[in-house]
């Protein structure tokens, strides 16, 4: 086989890249390793910047997400019994975010791919194996579907797969630098068939620990607790779970957290972990595969997003003009906005989780953080700012 851009990866970053390729006149081809019915029910992260909205809106994938996301204008952080509503628009130029999962994502850019006329192939059950010679004009990617290995001839590959794939691997261990952090806490992720309890979302700070209040549909509640490392969610009953986020969410006043049957639980460990450079003579890393933040400021999938509308851009523009400007610029302009929202991950979390070797110093520092996103517009406005996403330049 023989393409301009070879993908791999068919999540939510591999995907966007190909529909922006490909309404470029840009020819790609995805590699996906699982099939489609796995890849459409991967969980994964359900809040998006006002830019990833609107990229998804400009490549015609906006349909859904329109009649079924939920806007929202602001989040609520909660500590000391007391609650503060950070209002987006007022502090970033009218600025949102949306509920809406990155499985819903998934399987709008899937249907697009596959239903449109002369849609870029995208193959399912295809294992990326390995990218030979990607540092020279005419990399090839190793691949095995439908039971026999293959090759993929390219002129570019872009990197897709995530932490745990082939592409962050095939850059030369001599050339790259890792930067990693790791928390000492995990989250305990509940999914659960009931109204959300609040209209946005909401962020706790309590002396027992960090809960988050989100949804993933009017029906549909995700909750998460702060829970020590290695946690074994069969551990939690149902009954000890909703007590637990009862307990963190309390607040003085007529506020009470709606209960229902829960139907999923995990654990996620939580770590924040950036590789550099994001590029490799032809292989361009994107999402995962090159950075990694802890979830608290839902940045995962939005800087994924980014980094596709980045290299999507500087592909384009050499394309147009024959210029590697701007592939030659990708990791750098990358890992500025990286760094930026490793640095707000880093923050939130640190804020709002108690670590289990925390002084007393520490927690009344940590509030006293709190106090001061309640009491003061500028720092309101930082915190409103990073959330909705920062600029791309």
């Amino acid at each position: 086989m023989r393409t301009t851009v070879g993908i791999i990866g068919g999540g939510p970053a591999g995907l966007l890249l190909a529909r922006l390729l490909h309404r470029a006149g840009i020819d790609c081809v995805v590699l996906e390793s699982r099939d489609r019915a796995y890849v459409e029910r991967r969980q994964r992260a359900g809040i998006l910047e006002q830019g990833t909205v609107d990229v998804l809106r400009e490549c015609g994938a906006g349909g859904r997400l329109d009649r079924e996301g939920l806007p929202h204008q602001g989040i609520e952080l909660r500590f000391e019994g007391r609650g503060h509503r950070v209002d987006f628009p007022s502090a970033t130029g009218g600025k949102s975010v949306m509920v809406y999962a990155q499985t819903e994502i998934v399987k709008d850019l899937i249907a697009l791919q596959l239903e449109e006329p002369g849609g870029p192939p995208l193959l399912f059950e295809a294992e990326a194996l390995a990218i030979e010679k990607p540092d020279s004009a005419a990399p090839v990617i190793r691949f095995r579907h439908e039971g026999r290995e293959q090759t993929l001839s390219c002129d570019y590959v872009a990197g897709c797969d995530g932490f745990h794939g082939i592409a962050r691997r095939a850059i030369p261990a001599d050339r790259v630098r890792a930067f990693e952090h790791a928390y000492p806490y995990s989250w305990l992720g509940v999914l659960a068939d009931v109204a959300p309890s609040c209209e946005e979302l909401i962020y706790a700070r309590h002396r027992r620990g960090f809960a988050l209040h989100s949804m993933r549909s009017p029906r549909v509640s995700r909750l998460y607790l702060q829970v020590p490392g290695g946690t074994d969610p069969d551990d939690w009953t149902h009954e000890r779970i909703w007590d637990e986020l009862s307990a963190r969410f309390a607040v003085d006043g007529d506020w009470t957290l709606e209960r229902g049957p829960i139907t999923a639980t995990s654990v996620t460990p939580m770590r924040s972990f950036v590789q550099e450079p994001m590029r490799h003579g032809r292989l361009f890393l994107a999402g995962d595969a090159a950075h990694i933040v802890p979830p608290t400021g839902a940045k995962g999938l939005n800087l994924a997003v980014t980094d596709v509308i980045t290299l999507a851009r500087a592909l384009i523009h050499h394309q147009e003009t024959g210029s590697p400007e701007l592939l030659d610029g990708y990791s750098r302009t990358c890992l500025r906005r990286v760094w930026q929202a490793e640095r707000f991950s880093y923050f939130m979390t640190d804020t709002l989780h108690r670590r289990p070797d925390e002084s007393p110093f520490e927690d009344r520092e940590r509030i006293a953080r709190l106090e001061r996103i309640a009491s003061s517009p500028t720092a309101s406005a930082e915190l409103a700012e990073n959330y909705v996403g920062l600029p791309l330049s």
